[in-house]
């Protein structure tokens, strides 16, 4: 990933953003054209701390095919994004851009067997029934015994060891502190995305912002 120092991120906030966001686009090759799945995952990490990427596939998705071997697979990871006019900054003569949050992880993958599987499936569902509460989480322990069988005989399960992690959030750092909350407030109008956007803007850099919100304590009081 190409990443400009201004927007690069270390290790652990990589990883971070990764395992929270929980869904990514899978990526190999296959010698003469890229494949890739979108797909759930989760990080796992080894005994000696390696993270570790736990997924399943299809089993008729041909990325299964290239899984096992020696080559590096390529889990691309993206938050919200958002296109920013170059009208709405205060200095002149700016272009268009798009500010992200973007983690590429990398690494051989191999296949699970049927009880790594079976292991995956639950800790997967754990993490996205989790998101819903306090609705009560639903578990495989619902379904049929012979109808889970059945789903799981559909799919295979696969790991990647990550040896590489790059992380990039874009989110206009290298600007003026009157460009970056020009952004961000007009980013704040926007759609979800912007407004995530903005909101991960504010956190950034509190301090440029903390004039306004002392304003508006002052005005309601």
């Amino acid at each position: 990933m190409y990443t400009p120092p201004f927007f690069k991120q270390d290790r652990a906030a990589s990883l971070k953003f990764a395992e929270e966001r929980g869904f990514g686009t899978m990526c190999a090759f296959d010698g003469k054209r890229p494949i890739a799945s979108p797909l759930p995952f989760y990080l796992t990490y080894a005994a000696d701390g390696t993270p570790q990427a736990a997924f399943h596939l299809a089993r008729h998705n041909p990325l299964l095919k290239l899984a096992g071997g020696e080559a590096s697979w390529l889990l691309a990871v993206n938050g919200p994004d958002a296109y920013v006019s170059p009208d709405w900054y205060v200095s002149p003569d700016q272009v268009p851009t798009w500010l992200y949050q973007s983690v590429h992880l990398s690494g051989p993958v191999r296949l699970l067997s049927d009880d790594e599987l079976a292991v995956q499936l639950e800790v997967l569902s754990a993490k996205f029934e989790s998101w819903l509460l306090p609705k009560k989480p639903w578990t495989s322990a619902k379904m049929t015994a012979g109808r889970l069988e059945t789903m799981k005989k559909g799919i295979v399960g696969l790991v990647m060891t990550v040896e590489e992690v790059e992380g990039s959030f874009k989110l206009n750092q290298h600007k003026s502190e009157a460009d970056y909350a020009a952004i961000a407030n007009a980013l704040d109008g926007g759609d979800a995305d912007a407004k995530r956007i903005s909101q991960l803007m504010r956190q950034a850099r509190p301090q440029i912002f903390a004039d306004d919100t002392n304003m508006l304590e002052g005005s309601a009081s």
